[in-house]
Parts: C-alpha cells; sequence; structure tokens
C-alpha cells in the first residue's frame, strides 16, 4: 500500500506538474528551474534526512512527516503561483525535501520486514510501486481533464499525500524498531557496499539519454505519439514482470553482484542497440522489454548490498547515500546528454555505454572485494 500510493502520486508528478507550470504561463527558463530545483534538493537533503533512522527516529515518522508536507506545499502552490514564481520556487524546495526521504523510507521498511520474515519477497513488494506508476500515468491524463481547471494537478496531489500520511500512519509494526548506532558512533559503511552503490549510479544513470531524448528522437523518426507510449509502456511491463519472476531464480543468481551485472550488461546492450537500431520499430520493443534489467535488476541488486552489507546503526544512512549518489550520478549524465545530442543526435545514446562498463567494473571490484572477505553474498528475497 506504501508503494502504491506513493508511486501513484509520483507518477501524476512526474509528467503533469510540467504541464501544468506551463498553463501558468511561464516563462520556459523558469519552468526548467523549477524542474531542477527538486533534483538538486533530493541530492542534497536525502542522505542526511535518511540518517536521522540511525539515531532514533522511525522511517514511518520520516514517511508521516514528507507526507504531511507533500500535502501542504502542494495545498499551497495554486496560491502562491500569482504571487510570482519566486514564492513558488520555495514552495517546491519545501516539497522537495519533505518528498526525498518517502522512496528511501519505504524500502528501509521494507528490507527490515524481509530481514525479520524470510517469506516475504522484495522485489514481489516493490512490484506495486511500478504497477501503480504505470496505472498512474495511464489514469491521469483522463483523471485531470475530468478535473480541469489551473488547480487540478496540485489538488489531486494533495489528496494523494494525504493518503499515503494515512497509509503511513496506520503502517506500526510493519518493521522492527531501528537500531540506533552503539554509543553514538558512526560506523563506516564497507568498501564492497560504497562498490555496489557507484555500480548501480553508473547503471541507473545510463538511462539519461533515452528518459531526456528517446521519445523526441522516436517520434523525428516518424513514430506516432501512441506508438511512442506503447514502447514506454513495454518498459514498464517488463519491470513488473522481472518483479514478479525474480524470485524464481536460484539463490545463487540473486546475489547483489549477479543482479547488478544482469543490469549493467543489459544497460550495454541497450545503449549500443538504441544508437544502431533506433530507427527500426521491432528493434526498439526488444530493446525496450530491457528496461527489465537495466532497472528492475539494478534496484534489486542495490538494495540487496544495502540490506546485507550495511552495518546495524548504518542502515538509514546507507539507504540515504544510495538515493543521493543516484540522484548526483543520473543528473550528471543527463545535462551531459543534452549537449550530446545537440551535437550528434543518437550518439548520445551510445554515450551511455561507458556508464554501463564502468558500473559492470565497479560490480566486479565489489565481488572481487566480497569473496577475499570469505562471506556469502546476500540473496534478494530475504535481504540477510
Amino acid at each position: 500500500m506504501l508503494y502504491a500510493v506513493v508511486f501513484v502520486e509520483i507518477g501524476i508528478a512526474m509528467p503533469f506538474m510540467p504541464v501544468w507550470l506551463d498553463a501558468l504561463g511561464l516563462d520556459p527558463a523558469v519552468i526548467g528551474l523549477l524542474l531542477a530545483l527538486p533534483i538538486a534538493t533530493r541530492i542534497v537533503a536525502t542522505a542526511p534526512l535518511m540518517s536521522l533512522i540511525d539515531r532514533g527516529v522511525g522511517a514511518r515518522a520520516l514517511l508521516l512527516a514528507g507526507s504531511l508536507g507533500l500535502a501542504l506545499t502542494y495545498g499551497l502552490m495554486p496560491a502562491a503561483a500569482p504571487l510570482g514564481w519566486g514564492l513558488l520556487a520555495a514552495l517546491t524546495v519545501l516539497n522537495a525535501v519533505a518528498g526525498a526521504p518517502l522512496v528511501p523510507s519505504i524500502d528501509y521498511l521494507t528490507l527490515a520486514a524481509v530481514r525479520a520474515r524470510p517469506r516475504l519477497d522484495y522485489a514481489r513488494i516493490r512490484m506495486a510501486g511500478s504497477v501503480a506508476f504505470l496505472v498512474a500515468n495511464l489514469a491521469g491524463g483522463a483523471l485531470l481533464g475530468g478535473l480541469g481547471g489551473q488547480v487540478a494537478v496540485p489538488l489531486l496531489l494533495t489528496g494523494l499525500a494525504l493518503v499515503a500520511s494515512g497509509v503511513a500512519y496506520a503502517s506500526r509494526d510493519v518493521a522492527p524498531a531501528p537500531a540506533r548506532a552503539i554509543g553514538g558512533a558512526r560506523p563506516p559503511l564497507p568498501g564492497r557496499l560504497w562498490l555496489c552503490i557507484g555500480a548501480a549510479a553508473a547503471i541507473q544513470a545510463s538511462h539519461a539519454a533515452i528518459y531526456s531524448f528517446g521519445s523526441i528522437h522516436w517520434t523525428g523518426q516518424g513514430l506516432s505519439t501512441a506508438t511512442v507510449g506503447g514502447l514506454w509502456g513495454v518498459g514498464v511491463l517488463s519491470e513488473i514482470l522481472l518483479f514478479a519472476l525474480i524470485g524464481r531464480l536460484p539463490g545463487r543468481w540473486r546475489t547483489p553482484f549477479r543482479l547488478l551485472a544482469m543490469g549493467g550488461t543489459a544497460a550495454l546492450v541497450r545503449s549500443l542497440g538504441l544508437y544502431a537500431l533506433g530507427d527500426w520499430l521491432p528493434a526498439l520493443v526488444a530493446l525496450q522489454a530491457l528496461h527489465g534489467f537495466t532497472f528492475g535488476a539494478t534496484q534489486l541488486g542495490a538494495m540487496a548490498a544495502v540490506s546485507g552489507f550495511a552495518p546495524e546503526g548504518a542502515r538509514g544512512r546507507a539507504q540515504g547515500t544510495l538515493s543521493a549518489v543516484n540522484a548526483t550520478v543520473s543528473a550528471s549524465a543527463t545535462i551531459l546528454t543534452g549537449f550530446a545530442y545537440r551535437a550528434g543526435g543518437p550518439l548520445a545514446f551510445a554515450l551511455m555505454a561507458p556508464l554501463a562498463v564502468a558500473g559492470l567494473a565497479l560490480t566486479a571490484m565489489a565481488a572481487r572485494r566480497h569473496v577475499r572477505q570469505g562471506t556469502r553474498g546476500p540473496g534478494m528475497n530475504t535481504g540477510a
């Protein structure tokens, strides 16, 4: 329920907040600034907020406070918009601070529950978020069209945030209480975890070109908007399918290193394929189906690494660090992608291949370090 309601909210905000800002008549440069502010804010705010868990602040409390903060800031946006974009920018920053710990906190709670109850499966639980995101993308346009008016988007998001706060309030006993750092110390994150975090960030950043310019390039090749929407649907459906079926693989295939290797290999094939075959529809369908691995397997590998390698008293910080590093690397790759696409068009897709290679190299380094320590790798079903 937590994943579903939060990802419905994300699935509405991501595609439709830019449309709402444009409907206000704002200058494109201002819209770009307002869309960039949440990314920069999450980079700065996520790790410190998630570190509060290691100091005794419950993940559920962060979820409740963050959801109420989102509801308040979304609710004030329609009133702030006529007063100038500066006030809207301030609300956008506060909104991003409130939203920064939501998904990492749900991941934290889920992984804690999975470690405590091995019958649970992180991938199957996380799948609810992907399904909700797809439903929000498909139904959001029609729903917002029915609401109408310039307050429709923030009004709907306010309501969803209030629903999320209610679910968070009801989520008592989802997971054990967090362990505090002993004696107030901050246990360091182990090297193999840092390497896995870097690998996951590099592989996820390899999506930058397709996220930013995939639709633009495909419509430029003559594909209809309906076809482009279908291609994105293939990607999300493949992600859902992976989450549903990954638990059937043997445990040795669900270690952080093999999951990250699956994601990195698929990302390498996808980036080069988009460059070489990006104007051939059958190839695009197959390449989009790789999203289940490029995103899904990478996500599962990163979660298995955080759950298995982060020491007690540093799990919140590990979750926040993963989110912050992901955001930083992806934002940097997105900026570079803009220059690359302007200079070479589809060459930007091929330039994502080095990120996939970097992810594979970091994964191999993490696996070697893990083997030298002589410990068994965690599986994704238990996270332990």
